[in-house]
């Protein structure tokens, strides 16, 4: 596709752009960075523009990008990246609509995650979860944007392909889990049970509560059962992310012995 130029920070394109990566366009979002732009290009993302600084390489990624091409002076192109060392090339496309991917994960483990707040916590999370296989990740009102630029960068295209549903509540979570036989089953720091003393090839619905306070006495009633992760004193808590992938990947170990 032939490429056009744009030299003018004031361009209406340009414009649209920043208010995508600033999160004022609700239907599309922002791509930036050559890794991140091959992530969304292989995972069929739908590409509306694509812009590039006049000083980056192809090396064959713009070959595959179907959508208006166009070449930014470098000076220029900084004003709309996201980043402090921009690689150059930004990729506007459409926002993926809630729940429109298949749970295509061997893993009979579902993740809700409670109002979490923090973009990079979330990408990373949602990078781990499709590593560990997950059905699908469930995201309550009131959490972070996971198609936010940061975040996006944080799960480096997971977003792109995981089943993920935004905007749930955790009773509609729950309902749909009953409905599928599945267990309501929480990480909760008071729980009794580790998470290594569990079945995980049970179908089941694994909520994780907000980083500030954790899982509210209202979450806490909607649920079956509980797991913690032992920690040696004096620490008494992990980082999200870090808590979600020590417990996805046991269930994943416990999957993988059983074939």
């Amino acid at each position: 596709m032939s490429e056009q130029l744009i030299t003018s920070r004031d361009n209406g394109r340009l414009m649209a752009a920043r208010r995508v990566r600033d999160g004022r366009d609700k239907f599309r979002i922002f791509i930036e960075g050559r890794r991140l732009a091959e992530e969304a290009i292989r995972s069929g993302v739908r590409l509306t523009e694509c812009f590039l600084s006049d000083e980056f390489a192809d090396n064959g990624i713009v070959t595959s990008v179907e959508a208006p091409i166009f070449r930014v002076p470098e000076k220029v192109f900084k004003t709309v990246a996201d980043t402090e060392t921009p690689q150059g090339i930004i990729l506007i496309g459409e926002r993926p609509k809630s729940g429109e991917r298949e749970a295509t994960g061997e893993l009979p483990v579902t993740l809700f995650l409670s109002e979490i707040n923090n973009p990079s916590n979330l990408g990373a999370i949602l990078r781990t979860a499709e590593a560990a296989g997950v059905r699908g990740v469930i995201l309550s009102k009131g959490s972070t944007d996971p198609y936010s630029p940061k975040a996006l960068r944080a799960s480096m295209g997971s977003a792109f392909r995981l089943n993920l549903i935004e905007g749930a509540t955790l009773t509609e979570a729950v309902d749909q889990a009953r409905h599928n036989r599945a267990v309501i089953t929480g990480a909760d720091l008071n729980a009794d049970r580790p998470y290594t003393n569990i079945d995980w090839a049970h179908p089941r619905l694994l909520v994780f509560g907000s980083e500030a306070h954790g899982l509210s006495e209202y979450e806490t009633a909607l649920l079956d059962d509980f797991v913690k992760i032992p920690m040696a004193s004096p620490v008494e808590s992990l980082n999200l992310a870090v808590s979600a992938g020590i417990i996805l990947f046991e269930a994943r170990r416990q999957l993988t012995d059983r074939s």
